[in-house]
């Protein structure tokens, strides 16, 4: 029988508990030290539901028990151990904490492998540590005899054991859309502690193994609740470059929430570069072009042009981010909005550098022929990006005061009309130091194979503007204060104040 608690505990209910847990801080597993008073409270919250008995009272040194504010105990520990998983890296998916789990004893495993049979309606799995059976349905579009394939799925609550995530793997695309964000995790594990899950989690059946795609905040919410089994709905044989779309145009176009940019750009143009290769690789006797393959995409996707675009330029983007030579990419937040440790995001990039210096359009140029630079271009635009990291970017660190004036001088820089503003004078004042006067080539400054001279030319032009005065002003100065509620507003300020053509390419302040 469990013993019910007054509000104060007495002596023997302070041994009985620390007879259960021993002199250890419930928050994160430290021994309590003898000269530190032991304190206690309500693992589930007395006021959402948590009963006031013993085995729901724990100890807790005064430091944890002062930082967990109004959070129940519970919360707080997964909090903090939340906060322990984050600090791997900003690109975490459910795989990430899967083995996190298990490394740290939580589960026992994860992923395993199952044999899949299936027999009119029904599918049997069979796996390590067991078999069971399911209704298969089929989808009332993608099953019809005249859609081209017939996509089995099932309902199911399955174990851990036998999940896993739809990551990249094995130099493949995975269906995985998205990376891990804390606070969603969170919020979701205590929205589970009390209410249902509406909609199961999604995913497939691929190399013997059932791989999530969809739902992975919620299964990670789920798990870290304690619970070992998710409820998922599992396709059997799908056309996985169809469930790849149909995947992204849920998030894009249908969700109420929908993809950051950057991941957009990760899974449009991992995908484009799949479709990309098979279209070099086609013995049709045709010229290979990028304006081909976009023609022959729209034709074999149905897809309207401005989706054809916008998978293009996702290309684009992500090959100069996921290039292994890209030293700023590590500054660009995985959102919508900065950080204070990524204070640059894909779409702040794309209105000032990748429109200033990629051209984004699909070009007729052979791919087979060294007329084709596009390999060219992103190399030097890495080399642009990594001459910005180099002059001063580098710097950039949240940790330091805000009026450190190197952290005062970036953050100017990184404001997004001010960004938009310095690149394009840069690419005016690149473009006549590359010799580059014609529109059509002025148009593409960087579709062509560059000198050690261009980049020692480049590079004096980019140092002038690290160098420009109004960067260091004192905080508060007009640069600060002024109104900057449009483009236009913004780059008339700073032609004002000496940031010209004229200065970058050699002119004195």
């Amino acid at each position: 029988m469990a013993v019910t608690l007054n509000r104060q505990l007495n002596d023997v209910e302070k041994i009985q508990i620390l007879g259960q847990h021993g002199r250890v801080c419930f928050a994160t597993g430290h021994t309590i030290p003898d000269q530190e008073t032991v304190q206690f409270d309500h693992i589930r919250a007395f006021a959402e539901g948590g009963v006031t008995e013993v085995n729901n009272i724990a100890p807790m040194c005064p430091q944890h028990n002062r930082e967990k504010g109004s959070l129940p105990l519970f919360d707080f520990r997964a909090k903090l151990r939340l906060e322990e998983f984050f600090k791997g890296g900003d690109k975490l998916t459910l795989g990430h904490l899967l083995e996190y789990l298990r490394a740290k004893g939580d589960i026992s495993a994860y992923g395993q492998p199952v044999n899949v049979q299936v027999e009119g309606d029904t599918i049997r799995l069979e796996f390590a540590n067991g078999s069971r059976e399911f209704q298969v349905y089929r989808g009332p579009i993608t099953g019809r005899p005249d859609s081209g394939s017939s996509w089995d799925y099932f309902y199911a609550t399955l174990p851990v054991d036998i999940l896993g995530s739809d990551d990249d793997h094995d130099q493949a695309t995975g269906l995985q859309p998205r990376y891990l964000i804390f606070d969603k995790v969170f919020e979701l594990f205590r929205h589970f502690q009390t209410r249902p899950v509406l909609q199961p989690s999604l995913g497939r059946i691929l190399d013997s193994r059932i791989r999530l795609f969809d739902g992975q905040h919620k299964a990670a919410a789920l798990l870290w609740n304690d619970l070992r089994d998710i409820e998922c709905k599992v396709y059997v044989n799908p056309d996985a470059r169809l469930l790849n779309q149909t995947n992204i145009s849920a998030h894009e176009k249908f969700a109420q929430t929908r993809f950051y940019s950057s991941i957009m750009v990760q899974k449009l143009g991992a995908q484009f570069g799949v479709d990309f290769e098979e279209y070099k690789n086609l013995e049709n006797g045709q010229t290979k072009s990028e304006a081909g393959f976009v023609r022959h995409l729209a034709q074999k996707d149905s897809l309207r042009p401005g989706d054809v675009a916008k998978r293009f330029r996702s290309f684009l983007y992500h090959s100069v981010l996921s290039d292994e030579e890209n030293r700023l990419e590590r500054l660009v937040s995985r959102g919508n909005r900065p950080t204070d440790e990524k204070p640059l995001t894909l779409n702040g990039l794309t209105d000032s550098l990748f429109s200033s210096f990629l051209y984004r359009q699909p070009v007729e140029d052979d791919m087979t022929t060294d007329a084709y630079k596009r390999g060219n271009e992103t190399e030097n635009m890495v080399k642009l990006l990594n001459m910005l990291d180099e002059m001063g970017f580098h710097r950039w660190n949240p940790k330091t005061s805000k009026s450190d004036d190197s952290q005062l001088k970036l953050r100017r820089m990184f404001r997004t009309r001010f960004m938009k503003a310095w690149a394009e004078l840069l690419k005016a004042s690149i473009c006549p130091k590359l010799s580059l006067y014609d529109p059509t080539e002025a148009a593409r400054p960087f579709y062509r194979e560059l000198s050690e001279a261009d980049i020692r030319e480049i590079r004096l032009v980019v140092s002038r503007l690290f160098e420009w005065k109004m960067w260091s002003s004192p905080e508060g100065s007009d640069i600060d204060q002024t109104r900057m509620d449009s483009d236009g507003t913004v780059q008339a300020w700073v032609r004002q104040n000496g940031l010209t053509t004229g200065y970058l390419m050699g002119a004195s302040q």
